[in-house]
């Protein structure tokens, strides 16, 4: 069980949630980092009493630091590095979004500390070296994603190489019963209603296109160590059930509860035990139905472009990531149609040249493909 943990993009959607929870819990927080809000930073630090806090914006950072804040304010990258291997925390909780989340896993790892881990980009572009840096160091990830702690939950006591079937859940979006025709006309706004979810924008739109879910296989392959024909993505509308496993006798063991990420964050950060809570609890007496389908890869072509990027390996997960990004980031500024996400993204993966074994400098370079890439298309698209 968690003691003293360091919050890793503590101002956004899940950084919010983790901080109820450890203080519902009574850990204490030894440092916080924020990537611009420094307002919702500075009550968190009058709060928590961090000691350290990063900002990753350096003139937020500098801002901040003339308010004379009780805690030691450090800027950029360097800084959230400090953070993530700060002394006295045995957890860092890794909620930043993006890649940006890669370098301080392994920094935290590199110094002992166990991990629970929201930021499943790290485990996109750099799953292999997050694991093996794991496995070396005797360090634990314990996984926030609700799909992942579901997992995590139901192999518990159980033997890896008695999985038939990992059933990754997804509630299919706003858009599930959407036509091709439909998605041409999807605004920002429309995409950012998520039916069962409260989450940052960048994670509701990678919801919206499937992308969040390919990114979860990718996790879930190197979280597991289990073969990427194993993992089969399942819509379920209600979010109730998680995720499932199946084993090779047919006995399918599934997680339950109701859609709220303070769950997976108290159970990351109790483990093994469990802490109980005030949170809202599954009324099986009022729950109706429990519906399933299949995705739809032609309509969600990003869950393909995932699958095919991880069975691949090498640096191509890597270069899908940053894609992504830069094409999401596009779409909310709107620069382009929801429908150009994944145009983009397969152009970019498309023109590629793959490294089978590759390190952080290669997904540097990845990261810096694809922003090139993606402002080809946009000019060749405006």
């Amino acid at each position: 069980m968690a003691h003293v943990i360091s919050v890793l993009g503590s101002t956004g959607s899940i950084g919010t949630q983790t901080l109820e929870v450890a203080e519902m819990l009574g850990l204490k927080v030894a440092a916080l980092t924020a990537n611009t809000d420094t307002e919702r930073l500075k009550e968190q630090i009058y709060k928590f009493k961090p000691e350290l806090v990063a900002v990753k914006n350096e003139e937020a950072a500098f801002n901040l630091k003339k308010e004379g804040v009780p805690c030691t304010v450090l800027e950029g990258m360097p800084g959230i590095l400090e953070a993530a291997k700060i002394e006295g925390a045995d957890t860092v909780v890794n909620a930043i979004v993006s890649g940006d989340g890669l370098l301080p896993t392994l920094k935290a790892i590199k110094h002992g500390k166990n991990v629970a881990l929201a930021n499943k980009e790290a485990l996109v572009t750099g799953g292999e070296l997050v694991m093996r840096y794991a496995k070396e160091g005797g360090v634990n990830i314990y996984p926030i994603d609700s799909e992942h702690s579901a997992i995590f939950q139901c192999l518990n006591g159980n033997d890896i190489n008695d999985v038939r079937t990992i059933y990754l859940t997804a509630s299919g979006g706003p858009f599930r019963t959407y036509t091709k025709e439909m998605l041409e006309n999807v605004t920002p706004e429309d995409a950012l209603r998520h039916p069962n979810w409260v989450m940052g924008k960048k994670i509701t739109i990678d919801s919206a296109t499937m992308m969040n879910k390919g990114f979860e296989v990718i996790e879930a392959k190197w979280l597991f160590g289990i073969e990427t024909d194993k993992i089969k993505v399942l819509i379920h509308p209600q979010s109730v059930i998680h995720s499932m496993v199946e084993f090779c006798d047919g006995s399918v063991m599934a997680q339950m509860g109701v859609p709220d990420m303070r769950v997976p964050i108290s159970y990351a950060l109790t483990y093994p035990k469990r802490a109980p809570n005030s949170f809202p609890k599954a009324d099986f007496f009022k729950l109706r139905e429990l519906t399933f389908e299949e995705p739809n890869f032609d309509i969600f072509p990003c869950l393909s472009y995932a699958y095919n990027a991880i069975k691949t390996g090498g640096s191509l997960p890597s270069v899908l990531n940053y894609a992504n990004e830069t094409a999401v980031g596009a779409f909310l500024e709107g620069k382009i149609k929801f429908t150009d996400i994944p145009r983009l993204i397969k152009d970019t993966t498309d023109a590629y040249t793959i490294k089978d074994s590759y390190g952080i400098k290669d997904i540097s370079e990845a990261e810096e493909f694809a922003k090139k890439r993606g402002e080809i298309f946009l000019e060749r698209n405006d």
